[in-house]
């Protein structure tokens, strides 16, 4: 133990599959040198995964899961590094929301992840394939892996959850009629769950809509509050209590200009309505 390495899961997706690895092995009691003889592989390549010196396989996940009795767990894992189905930040981002009491999101475009259909999310990524943006493999990820964090939601005692959508994300046609009328049916339930907040952004906020790019903000049992944000190719995790709590303020601001979530369900239904 005098040699053990501290793991920073959160530096990167190697690394958080090194940090599971160890926790899954540590959770059966055995050593590197245990799960090795059970993968056929050394202790040293064990080690070197772990602490994120060596980058997993596919057949080096494969065998993990088959070792430990995991599922798919690294399988899917390994493919998320790959392919990148994740964001950089992403996965942490995601382990805090499934704990979290209250989440916050902002979006604009596309109705945000956890609010989306099986089908619009479908579209989305079949789009991105067309486009040569992702692989086929990719898009399959990327669905399946939204469709987990929507059911981690669903848990016994769910969080809050307020969203505020610009006005372009309900408008914006997506996959045709059928799909756009299912989505906003989607919308519709989720405004009359009891733990929920919708409410939308409309165009004629202007320049009073404090945020331009999409927002999502975590208070967890402890009631700290933490920030996570995205460019087309990163994302970043914020708990800085001086960067994340200004956005706290902005995010109430934009809840205070948006419609109030009956006038918004009004605005839903009528586009619901107009759709052929």
């Amino acid at each position: 133990m005098v040699n053990r390495k501290e793991l920073r899961p959160e530096s990167s997706p190697q690394a958080g599959y090194g940090a599971q690895l160890r926790s899954c092995r540590e959770n059966r009691g055995w050593k590197q040198e245990d799960l090795g003889a059970e993968m056929g592989y050394s202790s040293t390549h064990v080690s070197a995964v772990e602490t994120g010196r060596k980058m997993a396989t596919l057949r080096f996940s494969r065998s993990a899961d088959r070792a430990l009795g995991t599922g798919d767990l690294f399988e899917r894992k390994y493919r998320e590094i790959k392919h990148g189905v994740l964001l950089e930040g992403f996965p942490e981002y995601v382990g805090h929301e499934g704990r979290s009491v209250e989440i916050r999101l902002y979006e604009i475009g596309i109705i945000p992840g956890l609010l989306q259909t099986p089908e619009y999310a479908r579209v989305l990524a079949d789009s991105a394939v067309g486009r040569g943006a992702i692989t086929v493999d990719y898009a399959a990820e990327r669905v399946a892996f939204l469709a987990e964090r929507q059911r981690a939601l669903e848990r016994r005692h769910s969080p809050m959850i307020f969203v505020v959508m610009d006005e372009s994300c309900i408008r914006r046609p997506v996959g045709g009629a059928t799909v756009m009328r299912a989505q906003l049916d989607r919308l519709l339930e989720f405004a009359e769950r009891p733990n929920t907040v919708l409410q939308v952004a409309p165009f004629e906020m202007g320049e009073r809509r404090p945020f331009d790019l999409p927002v999502n903000l975590l208070t967890m049992t402890d009631r700290s509050v933490m920030g996570y944000a995205e460019s087309q190719t990163q994302g970043h995790l914020d708990r800085e209590t001086t960067s994340v709590l200004p956005l706290l303020t902005a995010y109430h601001q934009l809840q205070a200009e948006a419609l109030h979530q009956a006038a918004s369900v009004d605005l839903i239904k009528e586009l619901r309505k107009g759709i052929p």
